[in-house]
């Protein structure tokens, strides 16, 4: 197979190189626009028109430092036409271009104030709901009605080909190992202490969800699924402006979130913050079956679960920062971030055990309560410079981040006979203090080599060291006693070097992009003993080399017609938590424990797209995934544990088309549709494993502008029955609707929307390949909700893009789990 796909990709090369003699304009025309300030007049509107009829030819916004560009323009005459919020409009003397003057550069442009006084509007442009872009699918939040009332978790849920399992675990098409992003750095988060952070987020402080399947070498490699980048709210215009959110909601209990986003500007100091609070109350049913064989295959005793969760938490967020205009070409920033949540969960769990014949032989009631507090605070300084017009650029990006999770649980348990008498007792509790410390530096410098080709390269280094505990009482008797063979603390220090070198070049219709990274990763490990179980510690030290390419071939001269053929090398290491030893109890009969043999997984990943007006894109995938890690269930004992090993490999075609119309003035369609066949082989403990699975998705957005301020949405998504290593699946479907309507002069909006309006969002299926039994599960989340949502926008408001806020921690926050 990779020698075929690699023969592919060499006469694919051949074929775009020879179509690459067709010519295309190659005219340019830029400048430079200040404010009366002298400050750069970021986000103005530049449009160029013909000078003849002054018909539109290109439209684009001013960057940070004011600079505008616009290339492949054709010979002829043209006029600069700018528009900014508060200043005069601004008409350019006639740009000729032709064969022997090819580019210009426009004299600094400086607005002049505007002659009244502006009054306060509201943004009221609205923005689609699905974007597809060449490297990436973004997502606008809050064009989204449904996502009324939501958290960040249910935001990204409805994002095209997402799914959040049981665990917390986030898939992508079908696919594990995401790198999850918060503002361009990551979360250091994973699994349910990732799911739960979403939780806290209300869906109103954020502004995109992008998702990118294969992200070039400036980007660290973790994550074998792509990337998933999460961007809060951020205002950039002059004055003071925000928005203000609040909504209630209701599923099986209440729940309320309210949000708060501002923005001032003036001069040279730009300051923002962003503040939300959550309070939700929720609800899940697991229902669990287990069955027993002897050796002879006959059914020797079942046991089956139904337990109860009610989480309820608190949860605070906090983002403010400043940025300085040193100059027009320097700026300087600190961001500071801050969450805590505070919550409890009562977990009551029924449990029945039968004998072969389906008689009671006892039952079991369990009364679980977890109490937690989790705090998270961050800052991050930045710098960036513009050397000069031609795009030398400089960022700098420190970090610190610190995690500190504590979390208190008992387990009371009595088992009765089939009579109703007191069998036996067990009461346990357990405290679960985590600690992570981060600390990450990176730069990025872009160096242009002419007008078609530039040069990027970068550094990065990061620090973590984490400390887990988990201290274990017995209570017999009223007295509390620690548990030695429970009872553990583990310290994980690793510290991730790496470089990169990025190289784009244009041949007229032919754009070839050639990108390699490496990044060195040192761990040290040491579990601590105690009175019953021995010191033990590992090192492990290696570095790896991963190369990307793209290529994209312009069928036409106005580029509505292209094809794309990308690779990449990708790693998951694993999760901090993943790699911890000791045992973590999850009710009398369940526990999950980590392994410190884990081993990172890769995968090499191929795509092949044909993509129409951004419109509709075909595509065609072959990933090949090797250390392939997996959950593993077996049975030791009475007890199923659960952890996580590399199964070996997975590999993967698929196979998708993506619709974004607009039929009709009110109505826009967004659909996507994917199919996908894998095949799994390695070892499940004894059990090796040659599996074949088919996975299947389609999610479908349809949005309705009405008339007087009115609009609705349907969303849909449907997943078909799969089955990944141990686990088959049944089938996942979910309906949304919403209302919403303008008001307040267009300043408010207010939003009603009903989730999961059939119920059909909860997993079900069986585990497979533990000798000796049989496993089926039926979990559900409580999806079905009813949301009412108002939204406020005030200040001065234009079409303003965000400044860059990357950090340097791009890989190491996504795995700090719990």
């Amino acid at each position: 197979m990779k020698t075929i796909i690699t023969a592919i990709i060499a006469a694919w090369l051949s074929f775009a190189l020879n179509l690459a003699s067709a010519q295309t304009p190659q005219g340019k025309i830029s400048g430079q626009v200040f404010d009366a300030a002298k400050q750069p007049a970021i986000a103005a509107t530049i449009v160029l028109v013909r000078f003849k009829d002054s018909s539109t030819v290109k439209t684009t916004l001013a960057d940070a430092q004011g600079r505008f560009v616009f290339d492949k323009i054709a010979a002829g005459d043209y006029r600069v036409n700018i528009t900014a919020v508060g200043f005069q409009k601004y008409r350019s003397a006639k740009v000729a271009l032709g064969e022997t003057v090819p580019a210009i550069e426009l004299p600094s442009i400086n607005l002049k104030p505007g002659t009244s006084t502006l009054k306060e509007v509201a943004i009221t442009a609205q923005k689609p709901f699905i974007e597809l872009k060449a490297d990436r699918t973004v997502v606008n939040v809050g064009a989204s009605i449904t996502n009324a009332g939501a958290n960040a978790l249910e935001a990204l849920e409805k994002a095209p080909g997402i799914i959040v399992n049981d665990d917390g675990t986030i898939s992508y098409k079908g696919k594990t190992g995401l790198q999850i992003m918060i503002d361009n750095k990551p979360s250091y988060l994973s699994g349910e202490a990732l799911a739960n952070y979403l939780r806290s987020l209300p869906a109103s402080v954020l502004d995109q969800i992008e998702l990118m399947p294969n992200p070039p070498a400036q980007y660290d490699a973790s994550g074998t699924a792509g990337i998933i980048n999460i961007k809060t709210k951020r205002f950039k215009i002059k004055g003071f402006n925000g928005s203000a959110a609040a909504s209630v909601g209701r599923a099986k209990y209440m729940r309320t979130s309210e949000s708060f986003n501002m923005n001032y500007r003036e001069n040279k100091v730009n300051f923002f913050a962003l503040a939300g609070y959550s309070a939700q109350n929720n609800y899940r049913r697991l229902d669990v079956g287990r069955t027993y064989f002897d050796a002879l295959n006959s059914i020797k005793s079942s046991y089956t679960e139904v337990a109860f969760f009610n989480p309820s938490t608190q949860n605070t967020n906090v983002k403010t920062g400043m940025d300085y205009y040193v100059s027009p070409k320097t700026t300087l920033g600190v961001v500071l971030t801050g969450v805590m949540t505070t919550g409890d969960n009562y977990n009551p769990v029924n449990s029945f055990l039968r004998n072969k014949t389906g008689g009671l032989d006892s039952s079991i009631v369990a009364n679980n309560n977890t109490n937690y507090n989790f705090k998270n605070g961050g800052i991050n300084l930045n710098y960036s410079h513009q050397y000069d017009s031609l795009g030398r650029n400089i960022t700098v990006d420190v970090d610190y981040i610190r995690y500190n999770n504590y979390r208190d649980q008992s387990f009371m348990s009595a088992s009765y006979n089939t009579a109703g008498a007191l069998g036996s007792k067990q009461d346990i509790i357990d405290n679960l203090p985590n600690i992570i410390n981060i600390w990450s530096a990176k730069s990025d410098y872009t160096l242009p080599i002419d007008k078609k080709s530039k040069l990027a390269f970068g550094v990065k280094t990061s620090y973590v060291n984490t400390d887990n505990g988990a201290n274990y009482f017995n209570i017999i008797n009223n007295i509390q006693t620690i548990d030695y063979t429970r009872t553990n603390r583990f310290l994980y220090k690793e510290n991730i070097n790496a470089a990169y070198i990025n190289y784009n070049k244009d041949f007229k219709r032919f754009s070839l992009q050639l990108g390699l990274r490496a990044e060195n990763t040192r761990v040290n490990a040491h579990q601590l003993g105690n009175a019953l179980g021995q010191d033990s510690s590992f090192v492990k030290n290696y570095t790896n080399l991963f190369p990307t390419g793209f290529v994209l071939y312009k069928l036409d001269s106005a580029g509505n017609n292209s094809l794309n053929l990308s690779y990449g090398r990708r790693i998951e290491r694993p999760s901090y938590q993943d790699l911890n030893p000791f045992v973590i109890i999850l009710d009398k009969y369940s526990a999950f424990s980590g392994n410190p043999f884990l081993r990172p997984q890769f995968v090499n990943v191929y795509q092949f797209s044909y993509s129409f007006k951004s419109k509709l894109i075909l595509q065609a995938s072959y990933n090949y995934v090797s250390d392939y890690q997996v959950e593993y269930d077996y049975q030791q004992g009475d007890i199923f544990f659960a952890n996580r090993i590399n199964l070996g490999s997975r590999e993967e075609t698929a196979f998708g088309a993506i619709l974004n119309l607009e039929p009709v003035k009110w109505w826009k369609f967004y659909m996507d549709l994917e199919y996908n066949f894998a095949r799994f082989k390695g070892q499940l403990g004894s059990v090796p494993i040659n599996t074949p699975s088919n996975y299947a998705f389609m999610n479908t957005t349809s949005q309705f502008n009405l008339s007087h301020g009115w609009s609705s949405e349907l969303n849909v998504f449907y997943v078909a029955p799969n089955h990944d290593s141990q686990f088959t699946h049944i089938a996942r479907k979910q309906v949304n609707i919403g209302l919403a309507k303008k008001v307040l002069n267009n300043n408010g909006t207010i939003r009603l929307s009903a989730r999961d309006l059939f119920k059909g969002n909860y997993s079900a299926g069986t585990i497979n390949n533990i000798p000796g039994a049989a496993i089926t599960y039926h979990n559900d989340n409580g999806n079905r909700s009813v949301n009412l949502a108002f939204s406020y926008n005030f200040g001065k408001s234009a079409n303003i893009p965000k400044k860059r806020q990357t950090g340097s921690a791009e890989a190491e926050q996504n795995r700090a789990g719990n």
